[in-house]
């Protein structure tokens, strides 16, 4: 069971198969960790598809869980006046940790704002994105994920971390969604509209992963893709998905 430290911060994260390395971020909201991709948690919401098993005959992939998710085994502070980009520090810093300089990155859900800002702040290492049922700034649910984890997050973790109060992580989900209500928080419309990174997007349509703010997304920046939709009902559909990734990752993977 790998882990890399970062100072006061621990890593999990695991790893499958072998060639150009694809990051993949597990969804979940703030409890988002590998047991999500794998479905080794009852009762924690199982992602739609695995890339670990999915691309490992072709990638050499990389999960790990993220800073402080419950579910998970990664741990460290919480950095309130600064959270994507503390989350972005822990992927780049695996990265170094494993080596690898140039590399794609494949996540669900909260990871759709996460895989913005490491484009922001990575855009020479990133070579491809894959954002599957992103999250992002919804006005008919504008307060969804600050309640959602002051009732599934916040408390667990206060729980478990004498060092962190529930005032630090209301402090900490305020910096992160209130403070940033608008589109993916973590970018403004401005970056997206000049990135230049190769992106697919995958949009849901649920409070959580709103279609409009996927879909705006994917018409400002320059170089996106859209998969089919709906593209996980029924289910027959999920792996036409896959195979669109799959078509998408090699079509930007460097040649060896």
């Amino acid at each position: 069971m790998p882990f890399c430290e970062r100072g006061p911060v621990s890593l999990h994260y695991e790893e499958a198969g072998s060639g150009f390395p694809l990051l993949v971020l597990p969804g979940g909201g703030l409890n988002a960790a590998i047991s999500s991709l794998t479905g080794s948690r009852p009762g924690s919401p199982k992602s739609p598809f695995n890339p670990l098993e999915e691309f490992a005959d072709a990638y050499r992939c990389i999960a790990l869980d993220l800073r402080n998710a419950n579910h998970g085994q990664s741990f460290g502070p919480l950095e309130i006046d600064r959270p994507w980009d503390a989350f972005t520090d822990d992927q780049l810093g695996l990265m170094d940790h494993l080596g690898i300089d140039r590399f794609m990155v494949l996540g669900f859900c909260i990871s759709g704002p996460l895989i913005w800002n490491l484009l922001k702040r990575a855009p020479d290492r990133v070579v491809a994105a894959v954002l599957a049922q992103p999250s992002g700034f919804n006005p008919e649910a504008p307060t969804i994920y600050y309640d959602n984890n002051m009732k599934n997050w916040a408390p667990e973790l206060c729980a478990r971390r004498p060092d962190i109060t529930m005032a630090m992580a209301e402090a900490f989900l305020n910096s992160m969604y209130t403070d940033r209500a608008d589109f993916v928080f973590s970018v403004d419309r401005d970056f997206v509209r000049n990135c230049q990174t190769p992106v697919l997007i995958m949009p849901d349509d649920i409070p959580a992963h709103p279609y409009a703010t996927a879909m705006e997304s994917a018409e400002l920046a320059p170089n996106a893709q859209v998969s089919l939709y709906p593209w996980k009902r029924p289910e027959s559909r999920i792996p036409i998905a896959v195979r669109h990734v799959r078509t998408f990752l090699k079509a930007h993977a460097p040649v060896a």
